[in-house]
């Protein structure tokens, strides 16, 4: 298998036209036909690349990207997909942070072409992919995560709380902000980023105690920190 796709497509067969071909390429395909449940799956899931066609349902292309890039910090490699080809359009999708643009209507072949070369390309760089503080380092392209060398073992949803807080270090993440960026409306319920913490601090801070202090700390009536003087 070459990888995961995302492929954001409301237009059912072409869609299917797509996936036939990327899934004939080696790829996994996941499918969403609305921007909302797009944005659902590429902050829920990883992929090695998303395929976003621009005028969607729910949310456009433009503001799913934009999302993607600004309020969840991903990177994954998004080939954007419209009928509008003006250089004013496809300026805005780059703005927007996609990382190439193709103009409906599209050979099949060059859709397989770039979504290889952006997948290739992603695989290839090693900047950015590690974020570092207080002897704790976090990769987003391997989902690895380490302390003082000491392989951690995270949930996906730890992980997703300390990338947040990495991102953000050293600064106090209010718990508003941290659950809006985990579920958006819909937070399960009222102990559960409180639960997934609890989690995350027994496999981060409970094995480097008494030697090392907590990394993660509570700022309270705030929110979370990670404590970047903490070796």
């Amino acid at each position: 298998m070459k990888g995961t796709v995302l492929l954001v497509e409301d237009h059912r067969d072409l869609a299917e036209t797509i996936s036939l071909a990327l899934e004939s390429a080696g790829y996994d395909i996941d499918y969403a036909a609305d921007g909302i449940e797009a944005l659902r799956l590429a902050t829920s899931e990883t992929f090695d690349c998303i395929v976003l066609d621009l005028m969607l349902p729910g949310m456009d292309g433009l503001t799913v990207c934009n999302r993607l890039r600004g309020d969840h910090a991903i990177d994954t490699p998004v080939l954007m997909l419209t009928a509008r080809d003006t250089i004013d359009d496809k300026l805005a999708g780059f703005d927007h942070g996609a990382d190439d643009y193709l103009v409906k209507p599209f050979v099949i072949e060059e859709l397989k072409a770039r979504v290889n070369a952006l997948v290739n390309r992603k695989r290839g760089e090693t900047a950015n992919t590690r974020i570092a503080a207080g002897g704790l380092v976090l990769d987003t392209r391997t989902r690895e995560v380490t302390r003082l060398g000491k392989p951690l073992e995270i949930s996906p949803t730890g992980f997703r709380i300390l990338r947040i807080l990495l991102r953000e270090a050293p600064a106090v993440v209010s718990r508003e902000a941290l659950e809006r960026e985990l579920w958006g409306d819909e937070v399960p319920d009222s102990d559960a980023l409180r639960s997934h913490v609890y989690i995350l601090r027994k496999a981060v801070d409970k094995p480097f105690e008494p030697d090392h202090g907590s990394i993660i700390r509570t700022i309270k009536g705030v929110g979370l920190k990670l404590d970047t003087s903490v070796a």
